[in-house]
């Protein structure tokens, strides 16, 4: 099934999120490379695709897992949050309809 992990940003986390995002990457190119993936990318702060200091509120991940208990366990192990960039996340099952 598919489910949504909503992601939220510590304030002021963008020079961790700069230092992380290759090993956050890889993880979501893993998915991606198994067919999981759907859709994943953050949420810039100001309304703009170069954000600039401000930096991001958050990220969404679109991702197919076989349990709430598995997306719930990745996403926990995901680097945004184990250094801090992430202050929390919520995951939700998810039916695509559309396209």
């Amino acid at each position: 099934m598919w489910y949504v992990i909503l992601c939220k940003d510590q304030l002021n986390s963008l020079q961790k999120r700069l230092e992380s995002r290759k090993v956050h990457r890889e993880r979501l190119t893993s998915l991606k490379n198994e067919g999981r993936l759907l859709v994943a990318g953050p949420f810039p702060y100001l309304d703009t695709s170069e954000p600039g200091e401000e930096g991001y509120t958050g990220s969404m991940i679109v991702a197919e897992f076989n349990s709430l208990d598995d997306a719930k366990e990745w996403a926990n192990n995901d680097p945004y949050l184990t250094t801090g960039v992430y202050e929390n996340f919520e995951v939700k099952p998810f039916i695509k309809v559309l396209p």
